[in-house]
């Protein structure tokens, strides 16, 4: 397919987006989309058979040289993402300059414009507004932290790594399955570029002991383990965020290029400010809250590529939000392991974190990892608790990590892998909640079909 071929009712993005990434054969890439959203893919073709383009080189940094960084989104997330990285230079930490920002909202991009030059005296920090292209386009940076809705995620990301940076990419990582298998596809083939997924709690100590543990035999195999993040509000989870009455489509807001890939519709403040609640735009509990829980469990049990998941919960009580309010969620392992997921904006109490080895069982409820024996292997095993440093902000932790990654080329630990396998399990789990079916998939053909 060349440009000229692309479907004009479409937004610009998604044509230029098919064309970049050189998924040329119309019909296979579409028959790949299309069966994602159904179950099986049999018209796909084999990722290893889709062309994929290549990243323009990376800009040499060195020794010592601050390391110049962009940020594409800048409302909640990503302000606190500026004022975290000036921060950490004032501390001493590391040497890095926020240069450009972009955003679609005027009011958000420019408190964030006025707040960087601010915390950074004597570094010319430029704004783009309503577009991340004029953005990548600068080529003098290092890296660029996104942190735009989930629904622009992997065109951003893409987007980003083509233009030759390293790139800090929120979480969840893309929407849909479909889109962090493409995403997936891109980092391997341009391996001198570094992707890491803001999933920070990875990096807390406990997790890592339990690692250890498992890894000497101790607990036996683990053969399932559960946590869960619930949380509950009088007024419905994430009507907190404010709607701005001073917003205005086509002045202050580019509203359509908001939506961008999936689409125009109109204009609609509420949307805008609260898309976690509707189903176009999120996964909701599943993809901005369970992944925060999940993703240290595969860093501690390691157990492979999700193979079948099954979902279910409803709208109990925050029936005007469209997505769920109460989430249970099982999801089976090729290593042989099964983990219950739980989450709730209903409900503030969760399910206790743990994981259990037909020996033994590793509690990870607090900040130390606590080994306990099962009855009948009392005398095999001792009860340990493993005392785990407090280490501050671990979000901090994670923005430094990557800068490290950006400095040295180290591979980071929350990478493409993991953050793909932890899309397997959001995208299929949101499916099932929403059709009631169970879905299995193929780590080897990147397949997913429904049971």
């Amino acid at each position: 397919m060349n440009e000229s071929q692309t479907n004009p009712t479409e937004h610009p993005e998604v044509s230029r987006r098919r064309f970049l990434l050189g998924l040329a054969a119309a019909a296979g890439a579409a028959g790949m989309a299309g069966s994602l959203a159904s179950g099986a893919q049999p018209n796909a073709r084999p990722v290893a058979e889709r062309p994929v383009a290549k990243a323009k080189p990376r800009l040499p940094l060195a020794e010592g040289e601050p390391i110049r960084m962009g940020v594409i989104g800048t409302g909640g997330m990503g302000t606190s993402h500026c004022d975290a990285f000036c921060s950490l230079v004032k501390q001493g930490r590391e040497n890095v300059q926020i240069v450009a920002i972009s955003d679609v909202c005027k009011p958000r991009l420019e408190n964030a414009l006025r707040r960087c030059r601010e915390h950074q005296p004597g570094v010319q920090v430029d704004a783009y507004y309503g577009s991340h292209r004029q953005l990548l386009a600068r080529g003098d940076l290092h890296g660029v932290l996104i942190a735009s809705p989930e629904h622009w995620h992997e065109v951003h990301a893409v987007d980003a790594l083509l233009a030759g940076t390293d790139v800090y990419l929120e979480k969840p990582m893309t929407l849909r399955l479909d889109e962090a298998i493409r995403l997936r596809e891109v980092v391997l083939a341009n391996p001198d570029l570094r992707l890491q997924v803001g999933t920070q709690m990875t990096n807390l100590p406990k997790y890592h002991e339990a690692r250890k543990v498992i890894a000497s035999g101790t607990i036996g195999k683990p053969v399932w383990s559960q946590t869960s993040y619930c949380r509950n509000s009088r007024d419905g989870e994430w009507n907190y965020y404010n709607i701005d009455p001073n917003w205005q489509d086509g002045v202050n807001i580019d509203w359509r290029e908001w939506c961008g890939p999936l689409g125009a519709q109109a204009w609609d403040p509420v949307v805008y400010a609260r898309w976690r609640r509707y189903r176009k735009y999120s996964t909701g509990i599943i993809g901005d809250l369970l992944v925060h829980v999940l993703t240290p469990m595969l860093v501690a049990i390691e157990p492979g590529w999700p193979t079948r998941v099954v979902a279910s919960g409803g709208h109990y009580i925050d029936k005007a939000m469209e997505n769920h309010d109460q989430v249970n969620i099982n999801i089976e392992f090729d290593s042989g392991h099964t983990m219950v997921l739980a989450g709730s904006t209903a409900n503030e109490v969760g399910l206790e974190t743990m994981i259990r080895g037909h020996m033994g069982n590793i509690y990870l409820g607090g900040r130390n990892c606590v080994v306990r024996p099962e009855r009948i292997y009392a005398d095999d095993v001792d009860m340990q608790t493993i005392e785990c440093e407090d280490i501050g902000n671990d979000q901090d932790v994670h923005r430094l990590k990557w800068l490290e990654c950006i400095r040295t080329r180290v591979q980071p630990d929350s990478d493409i892998e993991q953050g793909t396998k932890v899309m397997v399990m959001v995208d299929l789990a949101t499916r099932s909640m929403w059709d009631g079916g169970a879905y299995e998939f193929d780590s080897k053909t990147m397949q997913t079909r429904k049971l």
